[in-house]
């Protein structure tokens, strides 16, 4: 594989959709105390709960994920369900719709979504062992300025 450097910019920008594509395919490295295939799966439902607790935005039901993930509600009743057999996820009455279940992280939720992070952080280290450490944070304020702005996208999407 030819270097980034060496690229034209066409070539880098249409390299960037395949790439995202490869980073979902692949499994983060195996590092100190590793995350199971189910877990990982599970860390998707999970962080879109954590993320809206710590925003303080809105409850977060079956419905809600199932929207974000873009699937079918029945497919995200599966995955939900799974998380709280698991004893990640647990269900409460809404405090402003006592009809609606939200969901909230369990403790045992909070640990594994610590661990995660934690496993995530070691992978990214790893990955980029070999990097100036002014590319490792560069590349880092990129990612998080990208993922705010498709936030962004899908919130004005939204209205």
């Amino acid at each position: 594989m030819t270097k980034p450097e060496a690229r034209t910019p066409d070539e880098l920008l249409d390299a960037v959709g395949p790439a995202f594509g490869k980073l979902r395919r692949t499994s983060l490295l195996e590092v100190e105390n590793p995350i199971s295939q189910k877990d990982l799966s599970r860390t998707l439902i999970l962080n879109i709960i954590l993320e809206a607790e710590r925003d303080g935005a809105r409850e977060v039901t079956v419905g809600a994920v199932a929207e974000h993930l873009g699937v079918d509600p029945s497919v995200a009743s599966r995955m939900v369900s799974d998380c709280i057999s698991a004893g990640y996820l647990i269900r409460a009455a809404s405090q402003h719709d006592g009809r609606r279940t939200i969901l909230h992280l369990s403790p045992g939720g909070k640990d594994l979504m610590t661990r995660f992070r934690r496993h995530q952080r070691s992978a990214f280290e790893q990955i980029t062992a070999d990097w100036a450490e002014r590319e490792r944070l560069e590349f880092a304020r990129l990612m998080l300025k990208y993922v705010e702005s498709q936030d962004a996208v899908r919130h004005r999407g939204s209205r």
